[in-house]
C-alpha cells in the first residue's frame, strides 16, 4: 500500500477526481465518462475543510492514547470540536466522568519556522509518555512541519527506543490534497505502516466483521448498526471511534471488512485483502430502505448469509412501512436541497425518495467513479438537479438556496438556517440517522423541522449574512474557471 497508495485521493490510480464543479446533475454524469468534466479550480475560495481535520477527528476518541500536534496553535482549533464529540461519546456510552482527549501541541512559532521543530516534537512525545504512559502517541503533521521538512519518521524512531508506547507518525499536511477525506487514508496508512505493520494473520474468527466508521457516526446508530448485524449472527469489531489498541490488532482476524461510509478506509480495505485475503463490501451508507438493504445484502453475502439477510428485511419492513408510509403521505413533494460529505450526502438523496420528495440541488465535496455510478442512480430517480461540487463553499451555498428555494435543507445547517429554511441535520452524533427503524426517526425531524420553521424565520429575521444583495443574482459557480 505504501508503494501503490500515498494517502492523497488526488494521486489514486484508479478514478479522476475533481473537487471544483457547477452544473446540471445530468451534465454531469454524461461528461464525466468522456473525461471531459473539466479539471477546474476556482479563483475565490471559502471555508475548504482541512485533510488535518479528518486524521484528528478519526483518531481523536482512540483509548489509552496521547495526541501530539506538530503545528502551530491554531491548528489545534479542530481538536474543539472532536473533543466536544468525544465527550458526548462517554455520555452515551455510560460514562458520567467524563474527561478531555490528551493532546499536547508543539506550538511551532517563527523561530521554528526557520531553524526547525524537531527538538520541540523530541520534547512533546518524551512528555506526552511521562505525563500519561499511554499505549499509543499519535503525531499528526501539519502544513507548518511540512513545508520546513522536519524529519518526523527520524524524530520518532529516536525517541520510541527510549519509551514503550507505540508512537504512530499521521502525516496529514493539509496542503497536499484539497480533498478533507485524504486525512482519513492518513489515519488507516498509519494504522498499516506502525501497528499492523508485519502483523501475522492469525486464525479467523468466522463471525467477525472489521466495521469502519467515521466519527459522526452517533451512537445510537452504532448501537443500531451492531443489532441488526447480530440478528443475523454477524459480530463487529468497530473501528477507529471509541477503538483501542486491542482492536486495531483483531483486525487481521476479521473474516470480512465493510465500512459505513462509502469514502471512509475504502484504501484500507484494499490493502486488508491484499495482504490477509480479508475480503470486504463497498457499497454505500444505510440511510434509507434502500440503503440499508444495499449495505446489509453486501456485507451478508461475505458471511454466507444472504437468505437470511433477506427475511430479516422483510421483518423490518413489516414493522417500520406503516410508519414510514404516515410521514410518506405528509412529505410527499417536498423540495429538498442536500450538503454533506460524499459518503452522506448521495444516501441522504436516496433516502427521501422513501418520502417521495424532490431532489433540487446537492453539495457535495468529491467527484469521482463512486460519485458517478451514485449520480446515474439519482438521475434516473429525480431527473436534472443542480449539483455543485464544493468543499465547503458557503457563498456558492447561499446563492443556489436564494435561487432554488427548497421546502427543507438536509446537511450542515448553518447558513440554510440564517436564510429562513427549515433545516434538518445529518452529521449528527447525538441523533439517529441509520437502518430502518431510525428512518422514521429521521423522518419525523424532517417533518416537524417544516410544520415548526419559526426559529429558522426569526434566525433569518436578524442574522446578517456577509454578501451584497448582488451576490445573489450572479451565476454561482462565476468563479469556477
Amino acid at each position: 500500500m505504501k508503494n501503490i497508495y500515498s494517502g492523497i485521493r488526488e494521486q489514486r490510480r484508479d478514478t479522476d477526481t475533481f473537487t471544483d464543479w457547477g452544473g446540471g446533475s445530468i451534465d454531469a454524469s454524461e461528461r464525466f465518462p468522456k473525461k471531459c468534466l473539466g479539471r477546474a479550480d476556482r479563483v475565490f475560495s471559502q471555508g475548504l475543510q482541512c485533510r488535518q481535520t479528518n486524521s484528528v477527528m478519526a483518531l481523536l476518541s482512540m483509548e489509552d492514547s496521547v495526541f501530539v500536534l506538530h503545528s502551530p496553535l491554531g491548528c489545534t482549533g479542530c481538536c474543539c470540536m472532536a473533543n466536544d464529540w468525544f465527550r458526548v461519546g462517554q455520555l452515551h456510552r455510560g460514562n458520567y466522568a467524563m474527561k478531555n482527549a490528551r493532546v499536547i501541541v508543539t506550538n511551532l512559532d517563527n523561530r521554528d519556522i526557520i531553524l526547525g521543530g524537531e527538538e520541540k516534537l523530541r520534547k512533546a512525545i518524551r512528555l506526552a509518555y511521562t505525563r500519561y504512559q499511554p499505549k499509543m502517541i499519535f503525531v499528526f503533521t501539519s502544513c507548518s512541519s511540512g513545508i520546513i521538512g522536519d524529519d518526523i519518521e527520524a524524530v520518532v524512531a529516536e525517541v520510541s527506543e527510549e519509551i514503550p508506547s507505540i508512537v504512530v507518525p499521521v502525516h496529514c499536511e493539509g496542503f497536499k490534497s484539497k480533498i478533507c477525506a485524504s486525512g482519513y487514508d492518513s489515519a488507516f496508512l498509519a494504522f498499516s505502516q506502525y501497528i499492523l505493520k508485519d502483523a501475522p494473520k492469525g486464525e479467523t474468527e468466522n463471525d467477525l466483521l472489521n466495521l469502519f466508521a467515521p466519527p459522526t457516526v452517533s451512537y445510537i446508530d452504532q448501537t443500531e448498526i451492531e443489532r441488526i448485524l447480530g440478528d443475523i449472527g454477524i459480530r463487529v469489531n468497530y473501528i477507529p471511534f471509541y477503538s483501542s489498541l486491542e482492536k486495531i490488532r483483531k483486525i487481521p482476524n476479521a473474516r470480512a471488512s465493510s465500512a459505513i461510509c462509502k469514502v471512509f478506509a475504502d484504501e484500507f480495505m484494499k490493502e486488508l485483502y491484499e495482504k490477509y485475503g480479508i475480503p470486504y463490501s463497498h457499497t454505500i451508507m444505510p440511510i434509507g430502505t434502500r440503503n440499508t438493504d444495499k449495505w446489509l445484502l453486501g456485507i451478508a453475502a461475505l458471511f454466507d448469509k444472504t437468505a437470511q439477510a433477506q427475511e430479516y428485511i422483510k421483518e423490518e419492513y413489516t414493522k417500520v412501512r406503516p410508519l414510514v408510509e404516515e410521514l410518506k403521505s405528509k412529505l410527499s413533494g417536498k423540495r429538498v436541497f442536500i450538503c454533506g460529505g460524499t459518503g452522506r450526502s448521495f444516501a441522504a438523496a436516496a433516502l427521501i425518495d422513501d418520502f417521495d420528495m424532490k431532489l433540487v440541488g446537492m453539495e457535495t465535496p468529491v467527484y469521482d467513479n463512486d460519485t458517478q455510478s451514485d449520480l446515474e442512480y439519482l438521475n434516473r430517480l429525480y431527473g436534472n438537479f443542480t449539483l455543485d461540487i464544493a468543499n465547503m463553499m458557503p457563498y456558492e451555498q447561499v446563492n443556489l438556496l436564494s435561487k432554488l428555494k427548497p421546502d427543507v435543507f438536509i446537511g450542515v445547517p448553518v447558513w440554510a438556517a440564517k436564510l429562513g429554511i427549515p433545516t434538518t441535520h445529518i452529521l449528527d452524533i447525538k441523533r439517529p440517522t441509520m437502518g430502518y427503524r431510525n428512518l422514521v426517526y429521521l423522518g419525523n425531524k424532517i417533518l416537524y423541522q417544516i410544520e415548526n420553521p419559526g426559529f429558522n424565520k426569526k434566525i433569518a429575521a436578524h442574522a446578517r449574512l456577509p454578501y451584497k444583495k448582488s451576490w445573489y443574482d450572479e451565476d454561482a459557480f462565476k468563479y469556477i474557471k
